[in-house]
């Protein structure tokens, strides 16, 4: 079959790029930047480390080190040698993150092993063995050691990917977002409680309207609204864990009505089990979260007083 370029261009410029760039030779540091943003989510890896590039510099785009990392981070798990160097040496020099030299040594090895010379070099200089780190730097990347007996099935496996995805939209960490899940449905995108909470984030008509979903029971949309919802609350109590989740339990209301954690049984569990499952207590929020839905308003809006098909936690 012949493919005609102009053609592919007129229909979808994006999906013409990502066709027919390796034959072509796209000269991605032309490509304007929302298209080199769509090419990077669809996949492709060079556009994802331009991208990164142009973050960590500030070239052309506000300079944003923590966004540069997480698109690094996505082609490097892809096994992009240009990816893993540079999350080295940002580890490696402490560019706007804590300065980790096991963590440095990590990336810039895995360079090393996919054929990167002055990775092999830089890693000599900076550690004599290179170890196994207790955490990547990759935080839309699912890690959380409990995902491998509670997420055996394909279609969860299915769920976890997706959550890595939009992970990157929401600057969430992937692993509480799946905690949320694992709390709130079991990871069942068909879970129905007796307040009428749906789906895999179990999101009640009111915070479903509220965060802009039209199907609750598509997987995506309501991942989409939960960790909309998510951030929101997390960006309201600045980055306090346990209080985003309580307000994500019993609504943001109950939380500053009681000051703190309300006191119900459940939303004292609720947020007990998700810290466990998590093992962290702050989350790097923005406050332009707030701005991007509709606070609530009138009365207190209960996110999740609810017994699920699964028990009190839906788990």
């Amino acid at each position: 079959m012949i493919i005609n370029p102009g053609r592919l261009f007129i229909a979808s410029p994006i999906l013409a790029l990502l066709l027919i760039g390796p034959a072509f030779g796209i000269n991605y540091a032309k490509v304007p930047l929302d298209q080199l943003t769509e090419m990077a989510r669809m996949g492709d890896q060079t556009a994802q480390v331009e991208l990164a590039t142009a973050l960590e510099h500030g070239e052309g785009v506000t300079k944003d080190i923590g966004l540069a990392i997480t698109w690094y981070c996505l082609a490097a798990g892809r096994g992009s040698a240009d990816a893993q160097r540079s999350l080295g040496w940002i580890y490696a020099n402490g560019k706007g993150v804590e300065k980790d030299d096991k963590l440095a040594a990590y990336w810039l090895n895995k360079a090393a092993g996919a054929g990167d010379d002055y990775a092999a070099r830089l890693v000599k200089r900076i550690v004599d063995k290179v170890g196994t780190p207790d955490k990547t730097g990759c935080s839309h990347v699912a890690s959380a050691p409990w995902l491998k007996s509670r997420c055996m099935k394909t279609s969860c496996r299915k769920i976890v990917r997706m959550v890595e995805k939009l992970a990157v939209d929401y600057r969430l960490d992937a692993n509480l977002v799946l905690a949320v899940i694992s709390a709130e449905s079991a990871f069942n995108p068909r879970a129905l409680s007796n307040k009428n909470a749906q789906g895999l984030m179990q999101l009640i008509p009111e915070t479903a309207e509220r965060f802009g979903v039209k199907d609750p029971w598509n997987k995506e949309e309501n991942l989409r609204g939960g960790m909309a919802y998510l951030r929101w609350l997390l960006a309201f109590f600045n980055g306090n864990v346990e209080l985003a989740l309580a307000g994500y339990n019993a609504g943001e209301n109950r939380v500053m009505e009681y000051n703190g954690i309300p006191p119900f049984a459940e939303t004292k569990a609720y947020v007990r089990r998700i810290i466990s499952d998590y093992g962290k207590r702050s989350h790097y929020f923005e406050k332009s979260w707030l701005t991007r839905s509709r606070p609530a308003t009138g009365q207190t809006v209960v996110q999740s007083e609810k017994k699920s098909n699964f028990g009190t936690l839906g788990g």
